[in-house]
């Protein structure tokens, strides 16, 4: 599928270290571990990191080391890499950690379900925290890319927030459903995730996926 300039990188499809990350993401007995699953979910954003920033511009700088003066190439600006609280913290962290000067920005989005039809939902914005985005390279992470709505409105809503110059999307795990939308509704961004699943259930979760990755790095809702 032709997805606008072929923009959706697809970690899983060559096997690297992201395979053997999302193998234990999924596995029903390992992701019991908490602290385990948050540290592959980092891990997965750092190796995204790295790949985002091969397109990062770069200028040239001198420095002196302890024998004499050497030329280097030094990013000419850091992202901004915002996040959907709560799962996406994990993510965000690792993404973080290799851009470690980053600025970060933030917004709460939840699905409230129909009382009469607990397959129908709407994804509820609140709370958005942002530094300036104008002119800024803007990296939006989620874990979880299912049906897409919920990265496509978080995208609208810094979008209300200024211009940036380029935007990067990062998720772990989507649905081929959820990419298909975000793709026809953001087609100016790049996509960077780990592997894409072909089916959705009846209450709009990833099939196989990994299940609820805020439940999951954080504890269970009530």
């Amino acid at each position: 599928m032709n997805y606008f300039r072929r923009v959706v990188h697809i970690l899983s499809k060559e096997f690297s270290l992201v395979n053997e990350f999302l193998r234990e993401l999924r596995d029903k007995d390992i992701q019991q571990d908490r602290a385990r699953f948050r540290k592959n979910i980092e891990r997965i954003g750092q190796i995204i990191a790295y790949e985002i920033s091969k397109e990062m511009q770069s200028e040239l700088h001198f420095i002196t080391t302890p024998l004499g003066v050497a030329q280097v190439k030094k990013m000419r600006e850091q992202p901004i890499i915002a996040t959907i609280l709560r799962a996406g913290l994990p993510l965000q962290r690792g993404l973080n950690d290799m851009f470690d000067q980053a600025d970060l920005a933030y917004i709460s989005a939840y699905r409230k379900h129909d009382e009469t039809d607990h397959t129908a939902f709407e994804i509820v914005l609140e709370y958005v925290a942002t530094p300036d985005i104008n002119d800024r390279i803007l990296i939006i992470c989620d874990p979880m890319l299912a049906t897409g709505q919920s990265l496509v409105q978080t995208y609208e809503a810094f979008m209300h927030k200024g211009k940036p110059t380029k935007v990067y999307l990062v998720s772990v795990i989507g649905s081929q459903q959820g990419v298909d939308y975000v793709t026809s509704n953001i087609p100016d961004a790049d996509l960077w995730i780990g592997v894409v699943d072909q089916d959705l259930d009846s209450n709009g979760y990833i099939v196989p996926g990994l299940g609820d990755a805020g439940d999951l790095s954080f504890g269970a809702k009530v």
